[in-house]
């Protein structure tokens, strides 16, 4: 079977709770953000960016988040708070993507919004290749224009996915994928 074929017939994704050290190298690193970037991109425009949190970084990250759950509940128990505190914590590193689309005189925003996805994917694709595992995560904090503005986004700008990237724990088992017969239709003339 071809190479990349079966790296993306194994490709699982990975809780990061599953994850653990040592992370990428630094020229692992580069070498995903080239192979993330490498994606459609309709007129050249970059429509995304990529912010790493490593070693404090993941941990300020999750005192953030913290700090925004508690301004919205005091209350919050102490199982919550660390949960909060450790949202960015288990995988050794974390990328958020970024997406930057925006209005364009040609370029729909729909096709720049799906070039971040598509980079997305090849990050955590990439990762896999060089023997890694990612989970490609949202959450509250994705979605927070607090968090947002607290981590260094510009307006307009919103996190497609925070890639957590590691070596797993565990075993990766696969789950349930739809049979192509419950997906797939032909179009007929």
């Amino acid at each position: 079977m071809n190479e990349t074929i079966a790296l993306l017939k194994r490709r699982r994704s990975a809780a990061p709770a599953n994850m653990t050290g040592p992370g990428p190298s630094a020229d692992e690193i580069e070498t995903l953000l080239t192979i993330a970037s490498r994606v459609p991109d309709h007129g050249k425009l970059a429509p995304w960016r990529f912010i790493l949190f490593e070693g404090a970084a993941r941990e300020r990250a999750g005192e953030i988040a913290l700090a925004l759950k508690l301004a919205d509940d005091p209350n919050l128990d102490e199982a919550a708070r660390a949960a909060e505190r450790a949202r960015f914590s288990p995988a050794p590193l974390v990328v958020a993507a970024i997406s930057r689309a925006a209005p364009h005189v040609k370029i729909p925003e729909w096709e720049q919004t799906l070039s971040a996805g598509a980079a997305c994917m090849n990050l955590a694709i990439a990762a896999h290749a060089l023997g890694y595992v990612a989970g490609w995560v949202t959450g509250w904090c994705a979605y927070d224009k607090r968090f947002a503005a607290a981590i260094g986004l510009a307006e307009g700008e919103r996190v497609a996915g925070f890639i957590h990237i590691g070596r797993p724990k565990i075993a990766l088992e696969d789950r349930p994928r739809p049979p192509l017969n419950q997906i797939v239709t032909s179009f007929s003339p």
